[in-house]
């Protein structure tokens, strides 16, 4: 039934179900995922194949839960939603021409810079704060490398999504993350799109772990509507500190 045993199969789901829920409020799915079903035997593009389609299947479930509590407008975002799928497929597309060893050394920086400024910024909350750039220069600047970024690496992609709209759209963090799904999943669409033709994707096991994706995004997006900011903030400071420390233990190791 599925491409490996069964009993690695099931931790698989159950990662996706954790990973499902822990994106869906603060980004970082991936560093739970990708590990796992390297674990589990898959090759690194195996690995980034079947993780594009299970969590293209989670950060659509977390995006239409926030469109139906109202926090988010899908039609609003579908300029920048195409933008996304077109870089996130090229990112895919030039994945190979990236030393993964360099961005493995950079990485770590940048996601311990992530968690220093939710951690430390005062001030961030729900309440929406002065835009410093127009929807317009956001969507042709930061959605594009952001989109390339996780077509050719992935981690942390959510909550580079949400830095960029607190700090330059001026967004609250609740609908920050609410907006951030839509971007996620198109940028995930378009590199699974480059993936597929490759054969590399497990069929199976993602199908599998992408409906414990949809239980656990749609379960998380409702205990973030609940709590916003206070549940949002620390648990992005926890993610992000924790794929920094390991990216390091790969660089390192």
């Amino acid at each position: 039934m599925f491409e490996i045993a069964t009993d690695f199969a099931i931790l698989l789901i159950i990662a996706a179900f954790c990973a499902g829920f822990i994106d869906s409020i603060a980004g970082g799915g991936g560093l739970i995922t990708v590990p796992a079903l390297l674990l589990a035997g898959a090759s690194p593009v195996e690995a980034l194949a079947t993780n594009k389609l299970q969590g293209t299947f989670g950060a659509g479930t977390a995006m239409l839960t926030y469109a139906r509590a109202g926090h988010v407008r899908p039609q609003d975002q579908l300029g920048m939603a195409v933008i996304s799928a077109v870089f996130g497929a090229l990112g895919a597309l030039v994945a190979h021409l990236i030393p993964a060893e360099v961005l493995r050394i950079v990485m770590p920086v940048v996601m311990i810079g992530v968690a220093a400024f939710f951690a430390l910024k005062p001030g961030l909350s729900d309440e929406a704060r002065a835009e410093r750039v127009k929807p317009a220069v956001f969507a042709m600047t930061v959605v594009p490398a952001i989109a390339a970024y996780d077509g050719f690496f992935g981690p942390g992609t959510g909550s580079f999504f949400m830095l960029g709209l607190v700090l330059l759209a001026g967004y609250g963090v609740l609908k920050a993350t609410a907006h951030t799904k839509m971007l996620n999943f198109a940028s995930n669409l378009g590199s699974l799109l480059v993936f597929i033709p490759s054969g590399a994707t497990w069929w199976a096991v993602g199908l599998a772990m992408a409906v414990a994706q949809v239980a656990g995004a749609s379960l998380g997006a409702r205990v973030a509507i609940r709590t916003g900011a206070r549940l949002i903030k620390p648990l992005l400071v926890v993610v992000s500190t924790a794929m920094a420390l390991r990216l390091l233990w790969q660089a390192l190791a």
